[in-house]
């Protein structure tokens, strides 16, 4: 068990890195793709070429915006060496099941190194999510259950 603590805070810290740099690269990607489509005058189904510029433009920006709101709430916690709260670790599980998803679908389309590189990240917050699993929650200012002082049931 002391492996896996000693073990946490770096994966964390690495796993923030990483989701940093792909929020980064998921950015650079769809912006290159709404360049593609603007020049290219691409149509889907009837939309503006415009539209799809923008929407492509749009998406990227809300994904890289959820990987760094990810990599900030795990940075936070592996600097304070804390386990994530509630909605804190609701959204790292969303972040993992995103990663998972577009580590499966990055096989079909680009190939299994792809895979690996989406594969990395996912390991390090599904570690980081598992060894601060076991740490009990912060106080909440209520009073603790049990005896009083006299001995009285609380």
């Amino acid at each position: 068990m002391g492996e896996v603590v000693a073990a946490r805070r770096p994966a964390a810290l690495v796993a923030a890195v990483l989701l940093a740099l792909e929020a980064a690269g998921v950015l650079l990607l769809n912006w290159i793709l709404s360049i593609v489509v603007d020049r290219q005058q691409m149509s889907l189904a009837g939309l503006r070429p415009g539209a799809m510029s923008t929407g492509a433009w749009a998406g990227g920006a809300v994904l890289a915006l959820f990987l760094l709101c990810c990599a900030a709430l795990l940075a936070y916690g592996a600097l304070r060496d804390r386990a994530p709260g509630r909605l804190a670790r609701i959204a790292l599980i969303c972040c993992a099941v995103v990663q998972g998803v577009v580590g499966a679908l990055s096989v079909g389309l680009v190939g299994w190194p792809a895979f690996a590189a989406m594969a990395v990240p996912l390991a390090l917050l599904v570690f980081a999510l598992i060894a601060y699993g076991d740490q009990a929650p912060e106080p909440t200012g209520r009073p603790a259950e049990g005896p009083t002082r006299d001995g009285a049931p609380a």
